[in-house]
Formats: structure tokens, C-alpha cells, sequence
């Protein structure tokens, strides 16, 4: 004896042709790397063996692109003259395997960190100063 199970049917955006028509429970490996990047939306329509409809819609925002990086411009600044701009793009390449090349993007050193380097230098000196002038030769 079978049981009849709900069927739901899978739409990516508003197209007429479902994605996958499938029988409930199921796992199902949704492959975004055929989606364009940018926002999408996963509309999913469930039939029950009695007739009734149920719709659930998931927003969703693919990135399968390369990942751009800029240090230098920030959303809305207001800026003049020349800007010096480091641009870095880089991709998740073959997830099975992990490439450091080309996968971190290089940062400048921020004021922050060189004001705690310079006090801890200045400290360290001032040690050693105080410690090696105190000794009889």
C-alpha cells in the first residue's frame, strides 16, 4: 500500500517553467552557479494528494562572481582630486581544494596600528634606557 505524497513544484523568478517538479520529502541540490548574480526568488508551490495549494517564496541574492574588493572609496563618500584605489577581485576557484594565491586581498596598515607600534618600540626603549644606564661598569 502507498501513500500519496504532496508534490512541489520549484520557480526561480517569475519564469512559467518550473525549476524541478518533485515528490515530498525530498533533498534537493539547488545549483545557483546557472543564476545570474543579484537578488532572485525561489517560488515554491506544494499540491497535497487532496487538491490544495500552498506557495512559499524565499528571496534570495546569488554572488557566484568573482569577489571585488576596493580600499580607498567607500559607499557615499564625497571626494576630490585624485584618489589612489586598491582594487582586488578574486574567486572561490575549486571549493574541493583551497589556493591561497590570489585569495586574500592586501591591506594598508591602518593609523591605529602604527601609533600602538610606535608606543611599544618608545616603551621598550625607555626600558631598556632606564634598565642598562642603572648598572655599574
Amino acid at each position: 500500500m502507498t501513500k500519496d505524497r504532496s508534490s512541489v513544484f520549484l520557480f526561480i523568478d517569475d519564469d512559467a517553467k518550473p525549476l524541478a517538479e518533485l515528490k515530498t520529502p525530498i533533498v534537493f541540490d539547488f545549483d545557483t552557479s546557472k543564476l545570474t548574480d543579484g537578488d532572485h526568488v525561489l517560488k515554491i508551490v506544494s499540491k497535497s494528494p487532496t487538491g490544495r495549494e500552498g506557495i512559499r517564496k524565499i528571496n534570495f541574492t546569488v554572488k557566484n562572481g568573482p569577489s571585488i574588493s576596493v580600499e580607498g572609496l567607500n559607499e557615499d563618500d564625497v571626494v576630490d582630486g585624485i584618489l589612489p584605489l586598491m582594487i582586488n577581485a578574486y574567486d572561490k576557484g575549486n571549493q574541493k581544494s583551497f589556493v591561497i594565491e590570489g585569495s586574500e586581498t592586501p591591506q594598508t596598515i591602518p593609523v591605529w596600528m602604527w601609533i600602538i607600534m610606535i608606543l611599544i618600540v618608545g616603551w621598550g626603549a625607555y626600558y631598556l634606557i632606564t634598565y642598562f644606564s642603572g648598572l655599574p661598569y
